[in-house]
């Protein structure tokens, strides 16, 4: 982290514990310079980014000032979606939001891409290349079905900092976590079966469920513990659910990450029920705090969890290698595996292994934690600033992922046509959901957000959102 970074975190820390007050002069340049140790120019990087957050404010010739006026931004309302199994609807909004490409959206806002221009990445780019140079190049080759052994070894090892204890026997690897949860619901579930979900839920998952003509169950979801486990419980009473589907962890959209004793009493639920639980756990490895979360898999006695996950949100989608820990559901798995797409791609495979055998992969992640966090901050304070009053925004306790819940008359499918003629997309709500609510909700991506040009899209998104607002409201205004 740079020296600017550290100090705007450390006067950050000051402003909201209260050691400086609303309306109170802070420290000048030159005092502060000479009380840390540090040049001028790194004091003023650090005001124009605690600026840019919105928690400190320039008056010309008299300094830097604690922003008087801070809007509270409070977190989304505990969901309430429907209490019966649906079909999924939706697909319209999500072709459009994954056919979508550099050439054809400027600023993309929507997408999950990580920052894969990150210098700590640069040994993997690296180890691909003098792989394609090594004599007789095994990664053009067939590998096991199973994945390469070298990259399972890797993932098991990574994975007892989530609590769980795996062998390189027990990882199946895929091209994607996509395909590791298409091939857990279709080893768990029969057409026509139902699975439970939590509320807003990762809209690929919601799309494999339409593909394979399964009902989804919502389930009342707190954006910061997660979905409610007695209403689980009770739609569990009601309902022949065949499996449970979440993200634990670091969860997309909301960002929350639930409680180890919630995760313990789910684990629990779905013994007493006979139920799988299928886990995405795709950035399980970006949570901001130490130490990292454990997984559902960690409490797992009967082999029921089926963990899934990938290198795509901590590395790069391109690299296209995930993999799942299938429990009991193995040959199942394995079999999906081979008639679907067959051994995934050795290349990159071997490329991965060898990173996180190097200890670059440890480093990376430490890196990008940092900077996620400080962009969730960056994003939150330009929500604050450019969004209509009456906005709630998600807290993530990891990843790269903003929900932001708009006023119920914005219709986020609106904001969207209007962002694309300049060049901006976001998610909408929608399809986070199987019976297409939330459409006053957006996601936004954070991840480089400190990039050039990142706070003008924000602004724009803002600014398109209160304009539609203002429409909304004038035509149900009733004359008097």
């Amino acid at each position: 982290m740079n020296r600017y970074q550290l100090l705007a975190d450390a006067l950050g820390r000051r402003i909201e514990q209260g050691l400086y007050r609303p309306g109170e002069r802070l420290p000048s340049v030159r005092a502060l310079a000479q009380e840390h140790g540090v040049s001028l120019a790194t004091v003023q990087q650090a005001y124009r980014l605690l600026e840019d957050r919105g928690l400190v404010e320039p008056r010309p010739k008299s300094g830097y000032f604690v922003r008087l006026e801070r809007r509270v931004i409070e977190l989304p309302r505990v969901t309430r979606p429907a209490r019966w199994p649906v079909e999924v609807s939706g697909w319209e909004p999500v072709r459009e939001l994954m056919t979508s490409t550099p050439d054809s959206v400027r600023m993309q806002l929507g997408r999950g891409l990580p920052d894969t221009e990150a210098p700590t990445l640069a040994p993997l780019l690296a180890g691909m290349a003098r792989l394609a140079r090594r004599p007789g190049n095994a990664g053009l080759s067939y590998d096991s079905i199973q994945g390469v052994a070298a990259l399972r070894e890797q993932v098991a090892r990574l994975q007892l900092d989530a609590g769980c204890v795996l062998t390189a026997d027990d990882i199946v690897i895929t091209s994607g976590a996509h395909e590791a949860l298409a091939t857990a619901l279709r080893a768990t579930c029969q057409e026509g079966d139902i699975v439970a979900v939590d509320s807003p839920t990762f809209h690929g998952v919601m799309q494999t469920l339409k593909g394979q003509g399964l009902k989804a169950l919502e389930i009342p979801t707190d954006p910061r513990t997660g979905i409610s486990l007695p209403a689980l419980e009770l739609a569990l009473e009601q309902w022949p659910v065949r499996a449970i589907q979440l993200t634990p962890s670091c969860n997309n959209p909301l960002g929350y990450c639930m409680p180890e004793t919630n995760k313990r009493q789910l684990v629990a639920l779905a013994r007493k029920h006979d139920l799988a639980v299928i886990e995405d756990d795709v950035y399980g490895d970006l949570l901001y705090g130490y130490p990292r979360a454990r997984a559902l898999k960690a409490f797992d006695e009967d082999d029921r969890v089926v963990l899934c996950s990938s290198f795509s949100k901590t590395l790069a989608p391109g690299l296209r290698v995930g993999w799942v820990a299938p429990g009991r559901y193995a040959e199942r798995i394995l079999h999906l595996k081979y008639i679907g797409t067959g051994c995934t791609a050795p290349q990159p495979q071997l490329a991965i292994a060898e990173f996180i055998a190097a200890g670059h992969y440890t480093a990376h992640v430490r890196r990008m934690r940092a900077q996620y966090q400080r962009n969730r901050d960056l994003m939150s304070a330009w929500v604050q600033r450019y969004f209509p009053a009456g906005t709630r925004v998600s807290q993530p306790q990891g990843s790269f992922l903003l929900w932001v819940e708009l006023p119920e008359a914005c219709d986020s499918h609106r904001l969207n046509r209007e962002l694309l003629a300049q060049s901006v997309q976001i998610a909408c709500g929608s399809i986070f959901s199987a019976s297409g609510k939330y459409r006053n909700c957006v996601r936004l991506n954070y991840a480089q957000a400190q990039r050039p040009g990142i706070e003008e899209g924000v602004r724009r998104v803002g600014e398109a959102a209160c304009r539609l607002l203002d429409e909304a409201l004038a035509r149900s205004a009733v004359p008097i």
